[in-house]
Parts: structure tokens; C-alpha cells; sequence
């Protein structure tokens, strides 16, 4: 993974071609309920890029900045898969650029504008208009969080 690009409140990377990430994988699960045996373990290997990624060319990750997103879960420093090959329908979680600023927002269409909707009381919605210049860079399909 490479960094392409940094604004003032987002970090852009993307997959190097070709790059792979194998990880020790185990295929039979882990209970969340009661323990279970450790045999499940096979010692296989499972490519997070080829799991999580369904089109390369159009995805790239980016990294949190900011509380604005919490309620849905985003918190500052986690990591997001974006794809730019999604249609940022209503009620999408999207990276947004709206007058040269980048946003991480859910998507609400009105009839006349689209609301940009935080996920934390504390910060207000954006209406954004034809005024704007606005642009969705793509809808999150995934966070990676750091739970320690």
C-alpha cells in the first residue's frame, strides 16, 4: 500500500500492482460465544486485497480524521476501503469533496439539494446545492479499526 495523496483531513492510499496480503487465516471461525477447540486452525491463508477488494482499479483506502463519523462507527484513525465504482445512493456513506474540503458523510438526497449528514450530534449537517462544487470520490465498503 502506497500514500497517494493527503489533504488537511484525509490520507489516500492505494494497492501497488499485484500486491498481496496473506495472513494466517482460520477457516472454521472463532466462537464469540463459547469456547470452542483450537483445532479449526488448518494453517491456510486468505488475501485481505482479494476478500475485501472487488474492483482494484476503482478502490483505495483512506484514513480517518476527526469524530464527526462515530455513530457509525468510523473513528479517528481507522482505515476505509472507498470504492469509486459504487453509485453514492441515499443513505451511503461516501468520501465527498464539496468546495476543495473532503468529507467522510452519509448521503441523504432531497429534492433540491443533498444533505450531507454527520453521525455525531455534536457537528451539523452540510446542505450542499448546484452552487457547490461538489463531488462524491466514492462510497466506504469497509473500516479496518485498531481495537488495543
Amino acid at each position: 500500500m502506497k500514500k497517494i495523496s493527503e489533504s488537511k483531513t484525509l490520507t489516500f492510499y492505494a494497492l501497488e500492482p499485484g500486491e498481496e496480503l496473506l495472513l494466517p487465516f482460520i477457516e472454521g471461525g472463532v466462537k464469540a460465544g463459547f469456547p470452542s477447540p483450537a483445532a479449526d486452525f488448518t494453517g491456510a491463508s486468505i488475501d485481505l486485497n482479494q476478500q475485501l477488494i472487488r474492483n482494484k482499479a476503482a478502490t483505495y483506502y483512506v484514513k480517518v480524521t476527526g469524530n464527526s463519523m462515530t455513530d457509525a462507527g468510523l473513528n479517528d484513525g481507522d482505515i476505509l476501503i472507498v470504492d469509486k465504482s459504487i453509485e453514492a445512493q441515499d443513505g451511503k456513506i461516501a468520501v465527498c469533496s464539496i468546495d476543495g474540503e473532503f468529507t467522510i458523510k452519509r448521503i441523504k438526497k432531497e429534492k433540491d439539494h443533498l444533505l450531507l449528514l454527520p453521525s455525531n450530534n455534536d457537528y451539523n449537517p452540510i446542505k450542499v446545492t448546484a452552487e457547490n462544487d461538489f463531488l462524491v470520490w466514492g462510497v466506504v465498503v469497509y473500516v479496518i479499526k485498531k481495537v488495543l
